[in-house]
C-alpha cells in the first residue's frame, strides 16, 4: 500500500506557507509514497452550496495556497515521493497554460506527476474565475483533449474548440512520462464515472472520517467496480483503471481511524494508494500535520 499526504496549503497549516518545503523533506524521510494539492479560489462567505452539504464554508478554506506553487517548492524539496493533484479544477484554466504548469512539474521532478482534474463544487468559484458554472463538464473534456494534444504531439494540430483555439504550434517540454502522466478523474456522480471510464486512467473516491465512523470499503470498490464495467464497455482494458482513495478526516477524528481506513482498504479493495489530508486535525500546524503522519506509518506498516 502506498501511502501519501497532502501538504500545507489550507487551515492552521496555511499559516506557515514558507515551511512547505520542510513538510515534504521530512514527509519523504518519514516514508510517504506521495504529496498532494488542492484546488481553492475562494470561499464565499454567503455561498449557494456549501461545503459538504452544509451552508457554509469552513474557515480552513478561507486561505489557500496556490497548487503549483505547492507542487514546485515539494518537486524541488524530494526526490522520490509522487506529486498529486486531487483535484485540479480544470475549467477554470486556459488548457494551454495548464498544460505548461503541469509538464514543468513533471519535468522538474523527473517523471514524478499524477494530475487528478475534476469540475469542483462552488457556483461563486465559477463566477470569481469567469467560467460559466453550466459549462464545466464541456470545458474539462475540450481541456482533456488539449493536455494529450500537447502532451504526445509535435508540433501540435490547430485546435479550434467550442471554449478555446491556438493554431499549429510547437509546445514543449514535453513530461518525462510517456506517452503522458496517468490521468486521474473525480468519479462522484454517473457523469463524472462515465467521463472517467471514457477517458481516464483511474478514479479518485474520498472518504470522511469522523468520530463514530465505521468505513466500508463498499463506497471505494463499488464505484472503482462500475468504473471499470464502463470502461470495458467503451473498448477500454478496465484492469488499467485503478483508484487513488483521498481520506479526509474531520475534527474530532483520529489518526487510529485513518488507519483503520487505510488497513480496510488495503485488504478488502483492489486499491493500493491512499492519502490523507490533515487540514481539519492539524490545527497547530505543520509539525502536528507531520506527528499525525508519522504515527499514520507507523500504525499501517
Amino acid at each position: 500500500m502506498r501511502i501519501g499526504f497532502a501538504l500545507p496549503q489550507y487551515g492552521a497549516m496555511a499559516r506557515q506557507l514558507d515551511r512547505v518545503a520542510h513538510f515534504a523533506r521530512q514527509a519523504e524521510q518519514l516514508g510517504a509514497d506521495s504529496l498532494w494539492v488542492g484546488d481553492r479560489v475562494l470561499a464565499a462567505v454567503n455561498p449557494t452550496v456549501g461545503y459538504e452539504g452544509a451552508d457554509t464554508i469552513p474557515w480552513q478554506m478561507n486561505t489557500m495556497l496556490d497548487p503549483f506553487v505547492a507542487l514546485s517548492v515539494a518537486a524541488t524539496a524530494t526526490e522520490r515521493a509522487l506529486l498529486g493533484t486531487n483535484v485540479l479544477v480544470a475549467p477554470w484554466y486556459s488548457p494551454l497554460l495548464l498544460a505548461r504548469s503541469l509538464s514543468g512539474v513533471d519535468v522538474v521532478s523527473q517523471g514524478r506527476l499524477i494530475p487528478g482534474f475534476g469540475t469542483g463544487w462552488s457556483p461563486e468559484e465559477y463566477q470569481g474565475t469567469g467560467v460559466p458554472w453550466k459549462e464545466r463538464g464541456a470545458r474539462l473534456d475540450e481541456c482533456l483533449d488539449v493536455l494529450k494534444a500537447v502532451w504526445t504531439t509535435d508540433p501540435v494540430e490547430q485546435h479550434q474548440g467550442r471554449h478555446h483555439s491556438f493554431p499549429a504550434a510547437h509546445i514543449g517540454p514535453k513530461p518525462v512520462q510517456r506517452p503522458q502522466p496517468r490521468v486521474y478523474l473525480s468519479g462522484f456522480t454517473p457523469a463524472s464515472r462515465r467521463r472517467a471510464a471514457r477517458r481516464g486512467y483511474g478514479i479518485l473516491p474520498a472518504t470522511v472520517p469522523y468520530p463514530g465512523f465505521e468505513f466500508d470499503p463498499a463506497t471505494v470498490s463499488g464505484p472503482l467496480e462500475e468504473v471499470r464495467r464502463m470502461a470495458a464497455g467503451e473498448g477500454h482494458d478496465p484492469a488499467g483503471i485503478d483508484a487513488i482513495l483521498r481520506i479526509n478526516p474531520k475534527a474530532g477524528s483520529s489518526v487510529e481511524a485513518v488507519a483503520d481506513v487505510i488497513l480496510r482498504t488495503q485488504d478488502k479493495t483492489d486499491v493500493d494508494h491512499v492519502f490523507v489530508d490533515f487540514t481539519y486535525l492539524a490545527d497547530q500546524g505543520v509539525d502536528q500535520a507531520l506527528e499525525l503522519a508519522h504515527r499514520t506509518l507507523e500504525l499501517t506498516r
